[in-house]
């Protein structure tokens, strides 16, 4: 355990599970203040305090700021990690589902870091970290909406840090792969032959496995160590090759 992180406040939205809540608990174990936006506490206790918060509601989301403004008067990390996920192609998407997904997915992380933005500004070395995915860049099948709306994020991170980068808040966001999370277990549990569906999203991945929440989690931290001062409007793959290489079969 480090203390690279010591004295620090952070706000970290999906905190409850997950990639959310690995970032959280490295944050707290590196001296982190962290503070967990998620609408159900999940398994932040002791990782981070947990604020109820919807990012898909801008009420919610403006209680949940002014609840860290009651603590602190400062945010040093924003990640933003909350997000939520469809399946299908376009032939299947709904207007219900393209709004709810691209409501929270993008949206969502406009309404956070706009809430926020007063908290980073008080930094003296802001960092915002958005959840990307790899879908933003590989073209996968039966993730029409969930896609769009992370290549949404990626030309929303890259525009944020053109906006921000006179005022000296950083920008970047992780592309993960595949990731062994909650998220993707309820994905396989749906699916017909979920042993089946594993192997499949392991093997089309070059390493052969699922990324895991700790090494997304990992890329977050150092997008948002302060000492990554000239680290802005950044896209760092985790994703086990997927993006990158192309093997032979």
């Amino acid at each position: 355990m480090s203390d690279g992180f010591k004295g620090l406040n952070a706000i970290v939205t999906g905190a409850g599970s997950g990639i959310g809540l690995a970032v959280a608990k490295k944050l707290k174990a590196e001296g982190a203040t962290v503070f967990g936006f998620d609408i159900n506490q999940g398994e932040m206790d002791g990782h981070a305090t947990w604020i109820p918060c919807d990012v898909g509601d801008t009420a919610s989301v403006v209680a949940a700021v002014a609840k860290v403004k009651e603590s602190v008067s400062t945010i040093d990390i924003l990640a933003n990690n909350a997000g939520v996920g469809a399946v299908g192609s376009v032939l299947d998407a709904t207007d219900d589902e393209w709004a709810r997904v691209i409501n929270i997915n993008v949206a969502g992380i406009s309404r956070v870091t706009a809430a926020a933005h007063s908290l980073l500004s008080n930094s003296k070395a802001p960092a915002i970290v958005n959840t990307c995915s790899v879908a933003a860049t590989v073209g996968l099948p039966k993730r029409a909406v969930y896609s769009a709306s992370k290549g949404a994020v990626m030309s929303l991170t890259l525009a944020m840090a053109a906006d921000f980068v006179k005022e000296g808040i950083r920008v970047n966001c992780v592309n993960p792969g595949t990731a062994d999370t909650p998220w993707v277990a309820r994905l396989l549990a749906a699916a017909s032959d979920p042993a089946a569906e594993r192997k499949a999203l392991e093997a089309r991945q070059p390493m052969g496995r699922l990324v895991s929440a700790d090494e997304v989690a990992n890329a977050i931290l150092y997008l948002a160590n302060p000492q990554q001062r000239s680290t802005t409007g950044t896209v760092l793959a985790v994703d086990g090759g997927m993006d990158g290489l192309r093997l032979p079969h």
